[in-house]
């Protein structure tokens, strides 16, 4: 079954930003005078918005200083942060070979949020590629279903006929709660046996793994 509809996460799905992730969040945490954070934690919340990840990591942080938290992980990855962020290998010329197939729809579901994806998509040219997006700070965040609930609403989509691709269960499980299909990549950030849980249809291990079967649906 072909689907008309392939809605991807970002990061550690289509671009490899953990690092600068981790980065930011562990120097934003030390600045906050929250203290250290442990690269396996902050890899854990990765697909979260930014509120729920940061009230994950840090649990009975103060209002206040979650918001000094947020905000010195926004400057550090904007403005300090330089570690690169490219996209895996071969995303890019897959992305454009599925977007030219007759009929074909492309998406993005993810948590980041609206400033930041469209910042991505000016600084790559790659914006183009996808008929839309939702982000975290625009709806609910993961793994809440509303942002496919939005994206098959605005592209008159049956549930049936979509598919989420993405590196953590929070991606899975909010396609398995309204019943859409679902594919996981093991190369990001969450383990084949937690992708496992959440019954994807595929579980990809490399970029051309997963483009292979997208094209072969």
């Amino acid at each position: 079954m072909r689907f008309d509809l392939i809605i991807f996460d970002w990061d550690g799905t289509l671009m490899n930003s953990v690092p600068k992730i981790v980065a930011c969040m562990q120097a934003a945490a030390r600045e906050a005078e929250w203290g250290e954070l442990e690269v396996s934690a902050i890899e854990d919340i990765i697909g979260l918005g930014l509120p729920e990840a940061i009230a994950t990591l840090c649990p009975g942080i103060a209002p206040a200083q979650a918001e000094t938290l947020r905000q010195r992980y926004s400057h550090h990855f904007v403005h300090e942060n330089t570690t690169p962020m490219p996209f895996f290998d071969g995303v890019e010329g897959r992305l454009a070979r599925l977007r030219a197939r007759p009929g074909q729809r492309l998406a993005v579901a993810t948590g980041k949020s609206r400033r930041g994806l469209d910042r991505i998509f000016r600084e790559t040219g790659s914006g183009v590629l996808f008929d839309a997006s939702r982000t975290a700070d625009e709806t609910r965040s993961k793994p809440h279903p509303q942002m496919l609930e939005e994206l098959l609403d605005e592209l008159d989509v049956g549930v049936d006929r979509a598919v989420m691709v993405g590196d953590t269960e929070y991606d899975l499980e909010m396609a398995r709660a309204i019943g859409m299909a679902r594919v996981g990549v093991t190369y990001g950030v969450h383990t084949p046996a937690r992708l496992s849980a959440s019954e994807p249809r595929w579980v990809a291990h490399s970029v051309a793994d997963l483009f292979d079967w997208l094209e072969g649906e």
